[in-house]
């Protein structure tokens, strides 16, 4: 690799700023394995932590994005070889150490998972930490026996990034699917994911109903 890259850099040193800034090794945060990043979702925390008072980011200048794809340029651990495609999610990245907006990455080897096989590099970027989310709220609503076949889940914030992913895999999976939001206006969008109704917040969450332990079940899940 080269003695540079180019990292997108967030200071708060009078005036904030936001930039994308040559670093070199030296500057990343202590970390088993070095990544050479290939992709890098955008999430909400990533916004928060490119704005002042974002309540994100605890210590500055920082590196945003909170996953990564890319594959191993180094690494002090033997689970992880040069040239290995691997993924980062979750942990502190793009939090409290230095994240994916960056062309490279060093992170401990705890937070390092290879590549599942039949994903790209760019695939894994496209699920993102939202649809990995979504992934692991459907394997437990599976694993406590929702199945197609019980009847309608309900996906609230349908409209977000989890909300989204969550509503297109379980239609995927043959869920009828129930979405709600506090945007009715994108109630074309959500169907083209695969909700088969589409309802407003206010109708989950009406203050004003009265709403009693034995009313009957609207949704499995």
């Amino acid at each position: 690799m080269s003695s540079s890259f180019q990292a997108l850099f967030v200071d708060n040193t009078e005036p904030f700023s936001v930039g994308v800034k040559p670093l070199s090794l030296d500057d990343l945060p202590a970390g088993e394995v070095v990544i050479k990043v290939a992709y890098s979702s955008v999430n909400y925390k990533d916004g928060l932590a490119s704005i002042p008072n974002g309540n994100i980011v605890k210590s500055y200048p920082f590196v945003p994005g909170i996953d990564l794809s890319g594959v191993v340029e180094s690494s002090e651990d033997e689970r992880f070889v040069k040239g290995q495609p691997v993924l980062v999610t979750g942990y502190g990245l793009g939090v409290s150490h230095f994240g994916g907006y960056s062309e490279y990455a060093r992170v401990p080897a705890d937070w390092v998972v290879p590549l599942p096989d039949g994903l790209s590099l760019r695939e894994a970027m496209i699920y993102g930490t939202a649809g990995f989310t979504a992934a692991m709220s459907i394997q437990a609503l599976e694993d406590n026996g929702a199945s197609p076949d019980q009847g309608k889940v309900l996906v609230t914030g349908a409209s977000g990034g989890v909300g989204g992913a969550a509503l297109a895999m379980l239609a995927g999976r043959g869920y009828q699917v129930v979405a709600g939001t506090g945007r009715t206006s994108e109630s074309e969008y959500l169907k083209r994911l695969g909700a088969a109704e589409v309802i407003s917040r206010e109708e989950i969450y009406d203050p004003e109903a009265k709403q009693r332990p034995l009313d009957k079940q609207l949704w499995q899940g």
